[in-house]
């Protein structure tokens, strides 16, 4: 974008007309197009995957596709999937695609000839058959197409020229992201050379917000984005507001997605959260009442396609600039849960009219259409959060109700929380339901897409919790035999830790060994401060669903129990699987310091680079766990001899969308490394920092945290609370024998 560039958005943009006032909020009142979702198609050089991406299509119900068509296509495999494609009726966006190396030479007499052939014999072929033609390709993304300003818009006015001469609709320019002053900039000059669009193509991607309906931190800071309030239904409507100001009707977003690298930065179980994230931004984009269309990008893809190519690579350019081919053999194509989440809303969502949003804040969302057949509501909280159903609706309009989860599988019956998975909520066309005010109070922190487990409510006159069973009769089972009436006590046999908090085994309960947690005593202070947080039991069972919703190992989390009304902050209980370990990292690291080379035929050269690099994972995946001492960390030998890492005592920890940032991570590492020489402590680095033949050479700044976390706990173990008590006892211990 050069000077005069940017320079074409400053009027527009000083004048506040990209304002839009509450345009965080959808409005109510529209209607959603039949033909809202579309999808990117292209096919192989075998003739069989045309049948299938035609089979898929039928499947999904829907009737708009976008195809990329570039040179040397016309006698190709893609001509001949679009020819099929036009034979039905399903809607065809077109979309022309300049190859890199011809964009460089469009401002040559040749280079321009052989774009208006391509787009002339293109549009002489198709055009009368085409919903429509698109021109540009992530024109703000010089790296991928190959455009600078002067290029796009020479390629512009070409094919302009030639596509509205025969009365074919344009669409363009197909910018992507959101990236207002690029839009407001390229359709101030096309409206100056009178070549407007059509249609205004913007690929609206949020993926990088991590969860659609956050507000965009990137924009100016997470503080500042908290105020501006920009969230995908306000991009939505301020894209809609400036598409409008230049005189153009409709606003359509040709390409989005989430790519499973992205999201396994962060979570596993990445194609089941993007099944979650699709669900989850096709309402909201339903509801912005902004969007004439919106695409997820390629239909068959390793990476982002709803079907899975099974090839485990990528092309070289980006497919949201130009989806080319198929790659893989179609035998073993498969279907992910997107697939089947895109189905739901086709058959739910599509034209259908928009009431209203029910719910936006407190991490909840609920958005109200109602079509000829059914009232229906799509529930959702955010990531990691849940919220009972009785919280938001009364226990008639619940038993009235037909829950269909995210997937169109029929739930009556089954459901008690609204979670990140989308909920189907459907009643009669003519129900009117009206939500309970929700109690966000009630909001519960679960891994909802744990294996083959559900989650279970309890509450009695006493107790308040929730468990994981894989059925309500195992969930009766365990409610009964882990329920704290029926806890046996701590005792010698079977007390592991007893301090602060009492920690014990609880046998013959279940099939495996479980592990109960009560505090035993709060400091006054604590107490006072503490008084307005969940209780202990609460926070370990909050920090485990993180841990296991983001792949980090711990203790498998069963159940945990508060008492109604207690202000004490002891009644509670977290009771979870028992870990198999064989030593801690306190004792191994322990060994290395007194000048052992290995510990139980572990070398330190291999401690060292497990350990650091189940440490770096951690920090990746945005946990601080800020109590990292050695004896929190568990460790099981394999019988391959690699060591499997397990967090205990995990209710301090922190939870990001974000990895650790460095002071996170060297408050974490210097708690680790106490037990640990320095010399130890650098090859501990080197290895966390995934340079081991650095030796882990730590820069004096970074040194600080670990020179003074050793001298906290140097103070600690001489002054503090145990040592006083140690002392104490000495000194009455000494007057008993001097008596």
């Amino acid at each position: 974008m050069n000077l005069k560039f940017i320079l074409d958005a400053v009027p527009y943009t000083l004048s506040g007309r990209m304002r839009v006032s509450g345009g965080h909020l959808p409005v109510a009142g529209h209607t959603v197009p039949t033909d809202f979702i579309g999808v990117g198609v292209t096919t192989a050089d075998n003739p069989l995957v045309d049948d299938y991406v035609l089979e898929r299509l039928a499947e999904l119900g829907i009737s708009q596709v976008r195809v990329d068509f570039t040179y040397g296509d016309m006698a190709g495999p893609v001509a001949r999937l679009l020819d099929r494609l036009l034979a039905t009726d399903i809607q065809v966006l077109l979309h022309l695609v300049q190859p890199f190396e011809e964009v460089k030479r469009i401002n040559t007499p040749a280079g321009q000839v052989a774009w208006r052939e391509f787009v002339s014999s293109t549009a002489t072929r198709y055009g009368e058959r085409l919903w429509a033609i698109e021109v540009g390709s992530t024109i703000n993304r010089r790296r991928w197409s190959g455009y600078d300003t002067e290029s796009f818009f020479t390629s512009w006015s070409i094919a302009y020229d030639e596509i509205k001469s025969r009365n074919i609709r344009l669409a363009g320019p197909n910018i992507s992201d959101f990236e207002p002053l690029w839009n407001i900039a390229v359709l101030t000059r096309l409206k100056q050379e009178g070549k407007l669009p059509d249609i205004h193509t913007n690929n609206l991607f949020s993926e990088r917000v991590v969860e659609p309906e956050r507000f965009d931190h990137r924009l100016m800071g997470s503080w500042i984005g908290q105020l501006v309030k920009v969230n995908l239904v306000k991009k939505c409507r301020i894209l809609k507001k400036i598409t409008s100001d230049f005189g153009i009707d409709e606003l359509v977003s040709p390409s989005a997605f989430w790519t499973l690298p992205r999201i396994k930065r962060v979570l596993v179980n990445s194609e089941q959260k993007m099944a979650d994230y699709l669900t989850r931004y096709m309402v909201l984009c339903a509801a912005s009442g902004s969007m004439r269309q919106i695409y997820w990008g390629p239909m068959l893809c390793n990476r982002e396609g709803l079907i899975d190519d099974d090839t485990g690579t990528y092309p070289l350019l980006e497919r949201v600039t130009h989806y080319h081919r198929v790659l893989g053999d179609e035998a073993s194509y498969r279907i992910r849960p997107a697939f089947q989440a895109m189905k739901t809303f086709i058959a739910e969502i599509s034209g259908g009219r928009y009431e209203g949003a029910l719910a936006t804040t407190g991490g909840l969302q609920i958005h109200a259409f109602r079509n000829d057949r059914h009232l229906i509501h799509v529930a959702w909280a955010e990531n990691g959060k849940a919220l009972p159903l009785r919280a938001c609706y009364s226990e008639g309009d619940i038993a009235a109700s037909e829950l269909l989860d995210r997937d169109g599988d029929c739930l009556t019956g089954k459901v008690q929380l609204i979670s990140e998975a989308p909920l189907y909520l459907t009643w009669p066309a003519t129900a009117d339901v009206q939500l309970i005010e929700p109690d966000l109070a009630q909001i519960e922190h679960i891994y909802r897409h744990i294996p083959d487990q559900k989650y279970y409510l309890y509450d009695d006159d006493q107790w308040h919790g929730m468990l994981v069973a894989n059925s309500p009769a195992e969930a009766a089972l365990r409610f009964k035999v882990l329920h704290p009436d029926h806890l046996p006590d701590p005792t010698k046999e079977n007390l592991l830790r007893r301090a602060r908090n009492a920690v014990w085994t609880v046998d013959g309960a279940l099939a495996t060994a479980v592990v109960a947690k009560k505090p035993l005593k709060i400091h006054p202070h604590k107490r006072f401060l503490e008084r307005h947080r969940p209780s202990k039991a609460r926070r370990s069972w909050i920090a485990a669903a993180e841990l296991l919703r983001r792949g980090i190992p711990t203790a498998m989390p069963l159940a945990y129990f508060e008492k109604v009304g207690d202000r004490s902050l002891l009644e509670n209980y977290f009771i979870c699987d028992r870990v198999d370990a064989d030593f801690t990292a306190r004792e191994i690291l322990s060994a290395f310091r007194e000048g052992a080379s290995h510990f139980q035929d572990i070398s330190s050269e291999q401690a060292y680079r497990e350990l650091g690099r189940f440490l770096f994972e951690m920090h990746c995946r945005g946990v601080y766990f800020r109590d990292l001492s050695g004896g929190n960390i568990l460790i099981k030998k394999s019988p391959g001899g690699e060591l499997q890492f397990t967090l205990i005592d995990i209710n301090r920890a922190r939870f990001f969308n974000r990895g650790a940032t460095t002071m996170e991570r060297l408050s974490d590492l210097s708690r680790v490394c106490n037990k640990l020489h320095w010399a130890g402590r650098e090859q501990l680095i080197g290895q966390y920092l995934q340079r081991p033949e650095s030796g882990g050479a730590i820069p004096w700044h970074y040194r600080i945290p670990f020179y003074l976390y050793d001298f906290k706990a140097a103070f600690k173990r001489r002054f503090g609370r145990k040592a006083i008590k140690r002392l104490l006892n000495r000194a009455a211990r000494s007057n008993g024998s001097s008596k």
